[in-house]
């Protein structure tokens, strides 16, 4: 049963001190890091259909593809370029004259090009010097731009890499004339403290103009915490994906980074939070996925209630348990009953039917459901309805 939409204030939110005028900026990397989600090919009309949905969703720039990898992902991307409007559109290129080419080739007007900086990954990946990688870090932004494409820049394995070198590749990046210099968490592997020092010591290093970004993966669960905290200590922008879907254990999930930094933290971001829940099912529509019922903010369960504690609270004010409005982000609060429910929650769904509630009719209720949930028996909607009105003598 759902209870309609209650306006209420934001100002429980844990966000006294912080910058509440700070725009954070979200790059959205559903559609290229998200669908190398193992399994997971998508048809250049469904990443048509998923980019104009982030698009109106109000993300501020979307990762489109990789326009190298084949002839149909080329397409994809060349076509999101053309048809995405309002959002910048960005395509993902190596440190690679092939690459940028591809994507200056799909006239898109953003790149993201990349090279790894770990020693683990110039060893024995790219059998590199970091002399040479810094070179050919330097020789990539620098083509990009005098093609005039903006330049997000990544050191691949960030998180693992030497820090002074890793400062020396950004440093020379940023003089290069790159507009953006990323740090990903390419197998996430750091923890928010750690996130937290190393931004910080990014954002005091390198010196110049360019907006810090942080691309975190979901090995050991801490993507989302890892992005929230990269923003709070000074990174400006955080790679996202719908649902957290991607690579391995995926990514941050967007609906959640964003819910944090706005609720929760106060900044602005450009996210229309109405629309999060239609998003994230076309998402997983087109990846085939069901999504979790316990997921943050999305999940079916997120603003559902059995226990009676819970229940009693809810409708005497929703504050009490839950941390947002439900409506806020396109979903309904929902009373669930079953083992855990107390005599208000069968109150509630009598009302709710048009019936009287009497003492003697909601505890028989109560005392059913109680023993058709012990016998493993779900109590679902329709079956409420059909013992309720028995009771009533229909």
């Amino acid at each position: 049963m759902c209870i309609a939409p209650t306006q209420y204030s934001l100002s429980y939110t844990n966000n006294h001190g912080k910058a509440k005028d700070r725009v954070v900026r979200l790059l959205d990397t559903t559609l290229r890091d998200g669908e190398q989600m193992p399994g997971i090919s998508l048809t250049p009309q469904q990443k048509l259909e998923i980019a104009l949905a982030l698009a109106e969703l109000g993300v501020d720039s979307i990762e489109a593809g990789f326009p190298i990898t084949s002839r149909g992902e080329f397409e994809a991307v060349k076509t999101i370029a053309r048809e995405v409007r309002g959002t910048e559109v960005i395509a993902l290129a190596r440190a690679e004259k092939a690459d940028i080419d591809k994507v200056i080739e799909a006239e898109v007007p953003a790149v993201h090009t990349f090279i790894a900086t770990s020693d683990l990954h110039m060893k024995y990946k790219l059998r590199m010097s970091p002399g040479q990688v810094i070179e050919k870090a330097v020789w990539a932004v620098e083509y990009a731009k005098s093609h005039g494409l903006v330049v997000e820049f990544s050191a691949e394995d960030a998180t693992r890499s030497n820090l002074r070198f890793l400062i020396k590749v950004f440093q020379a990046v940023v003089e290069a004339g790159a507009d953006r210099i990323d740090i990903p968490d390419t197998v996430g592997v750091a923890y928010p403290s750690y996130m937290s020092s190393l931004v910080s010591y990014v954002r005091s290093s390198v010196k110049g103009s360019y907006i810090l970004s942080v691309h975190c993966h979901n090995d050991f669960g801490m993507a989302v915490a890892n992005s929230v905290t990269a923003i709070e200590s000074g990174a400006d922008q955080a790679h996202v994906t719908v649902l957290g879907v991607g690579e391995r254990a995926g990514n941050a999930a967007l609906e959640e980074v964003a819910s944090a930094l706005a609720f929760l933290y106060g900044y602005k971001v450009k996210i229309d939070f109405s629309k999060i829940n239609k998003v994230a099912k076309l998402v997983a529509q087109h990846f085939g996925l069901q999504i979790p019922p316990n997921k943050a903010i999305v999940g079916a369960n997120a603003f559902s209630h059995e226990s009676g504690i819970h229940v009693h609270g809810v409708l005497n004010h929703p504050l009490t348990y839950e941390p947002i409005d439900p409506s806020i982000v396109g979903a309904e609060r929902r009373i669930v009953v079953g083992k855990h429910s107390g005599k208000h929650a069968i109150m509630y769904v009598i009302k709710q039917l048009g019936y009287e509630p009497r003492e003697d009719v909601v505890m028989r209720l109560l005392n059913k459901v109680k023993d058709l949930a012990d016998r493993g028996i779900r109590v679902n909607q329709n079956l409420l309805i059909k013992l309720v009105k028995e009771e009533y003598g229909e």
